[in-house]
């Protein structure tokens, strides 16, 4: 039997892409992350920005599904 609350929902789903420059080991992070249902997505240059903003759309997502 299927569950019909998966453990990782989709919409919980996002894609993190790295610029290929990002050097992540000394602290310099640049890419984009996009969130898989919507199709919303950001560009970041440092760890906070992108930190700051999938903590603010997933609790967005949470108190606004579907939108």
């Amino acid at each position: 039997m299927l569950d019909s609350q998966p453990i990782f929902p989709v919409a919980g789903a996002y894609v993190l892409q790295l610029h290929r420059d990002a050097r992540i080991e000394d602290g310099h992070w640049i890419g984009r992350i996009e969130h898989v249902a919507s199709g919303e997505s950001f560009e970041f240059t440092t760890r906070e920005a992108l930190v700051a903003w999938l903590i603010a759309h997933a609790n967005r997502m949470r108190e606004h599904p579907g939108s």
